[in-house]
């Protein structure tokens, strides 16, 4: 009766908001801010850009010069005439490489290809966090969607067992009859253990994608429905070709290639380098009791230095030649990239067509499911059907339940699928979704 099974569905909601008692609010936008927040590989992408930024200057890179200190304390005796020595000598000394062939400004070039290279991965990592979290904050709702039609299947098949025992203390009912009731119930009330530990594993495994502790639990405030509007396949391959993250890492990767061919050029060239320094020393020596001798220096100087490579066994002309051939690669790369996310751009936006009319679909087919499952109701406890029939019925209003469940679910994953591969998660903000 739809009566019966309104009022069992309405108990079956209470439970859950029941257990929902005590437990923090979550939404996808709350979701989103702890996952950029607390995710491990998020936290290891932002330490791995921080020391890329750290390294991104012009000392590393070697524009500035270096200063050093040295001092020694040597002491001598010599046996044989019974003197003894005592040397201290002292320097600080400046070197600065001024010209090697423009590598050093080659050199800052390529830090800071590398760092951007580094953000772009972050940026990667964020974009895959996003559709991780989207996914399964979605996956919560559709096992917890799923355990509630679990939980009217179950309450039929309790309705039924109960129906039957009462007939049978009536003398209207078998045992036989009864013991098929009770093992239907029986095995609907396993399914639904087995859903809600289901349940279980799906917040325990977003809080994990959360960086939260397994043991905490939150109430769903998003409605499992997904957005059916639909998308112009030109307009997705534009902002595909200029937005995707992985895409555009790959144009700075073809730069870094560019980079190593400058350095490999720059050996090409002599190197001119300048040494600066003041050098202070002083001897003290006597032997026995005679007076001692001192001698005190203090030295300033200042060199230039000019080096050039004039034959190298070919060893420069095979390092610029490798570096070409590794630009070349990575151009090929490039189109070898681009030419597979179209492909894959293309398979995401036929299944997203598709998972359109699969939806509708399923929810014609539930909604006449319904209503056979309402009539047959009816007829089981008129005698129209037997209880073979019904069963059938059930688990026809069962199957088409979860497939309407997953092509919402479906479509969800879709939809995230395409926003991802066309950059659309750059620039997220919590809340903007």
């Amino acid at each position: 009766m739809i009566i019966k099974r309104t009022s069992a569905y309405i108990f079956a909601t209470l439970v859950l908001l029941t257990t929902a008692i005590g437990q923090d609010p979550l939404t996808l936008s709350g979701a989103l801010e702890q996952a950029l927040k607390n995710n491990y590989g998020l936290i290891i992408s932002r330490a791995n850009l921080e020391v890329a930024e750290i390294t991104n200057n012009w000392g590393t890179a070697g524009r500035y010069p270096t200063i050093g200190f040295d001092a020694s304390d040597n002491n001598n005796y010599e046996l044989n005439n019974s003197i003894y020595t005592n040397r201290l000598s002292a320097g600080v000394g400046l070197n600065w490489l001024l010209f090697d062939g423009f590598r050093v400004n080659v050199t800052k070039t390529r830090l800071e290809n590398l760092e951007e290279l580094t953000s772009g991965r972050l940026d990667v990592q964020v974009e895959s966090t996003i559709e991780d979290i989207i996914l399964g904050y979605y996956n919560v709702l559709l096992q917890q969607e799923q355990l509630k039609v679990l939980q009217t299947v179950k309450d039929l098949s309790n309705d039924r067992y109960q129906y039957e025992l009462k007939k049978q203390s009536l003398g209207g009912s078998v045992t036989y009859n009864v013991l098929q009731a009770k093992n239907t119930y029986l095995t609907d009330k396993a399914n639904y253990m087995n859903q809600e530990v289901m349940v279980r594993n799906s917040v325990r495994n977003l809080n994990y994608m959360m960086g939260i502790e397994p043991s905490q639990t939150w109430e769903f405030a998003e409605a499992f429905e997904a957005d059916t509007s639909d998308y112009i396949m030109a307009d997705l391959l534009s902002k595909m070709k200029a937005d995707n993250q992985t895409l555009k890492n790959q144009y700075t990767n073809l730069l870094l290639q560019e980079n190593e061919t400058s350095l490999q050029k720059s050996a090409y060239y002599p190197s001119f380098s300048l040494g600066a320094g003041m050098d202070y020393g002083h001897t003290r020596s006597h032997s026995g009791g005679t007076q001692s001798l001192n001698n005190e220096t203090m030295t300033p100087y200042g060199n230039v230095r000019l080096s050039f490579d004039i034959y190298s066994a070919g060893t420069r002309k095979r390092g610029v030649e490798i570096a070409k051939i590794n630009e070349e690669v990575a151009q090929v790369e490039i189109d070898q990239m681009e030419h597979a996310l179209t492909n894959e751009l293309f398979n995401l936006f036929d299944y997203h067509q598709v998972r359109l009319e699969l939806l509708n679909v399923a929810i014609e087919n539930l909604e006449a499911a319904e209503l056979n499952l309402s009539i047959s109701e009816d007829k089981f406890r008129s005698g129209v059907i037997n209880s073979f029939n019904y069963r059938d019925i059930q688990l026809i209003y069962l199957n088409v339940s979860y497939q309407r469940l997953q092509a919402v679910y479906n479509l969800i994953s879709s939809k995230a699928s395409l926003a991802r591969i066309t950059g659309g998660f750059l620039g997220y903000k919590p809340g903007s979704e």
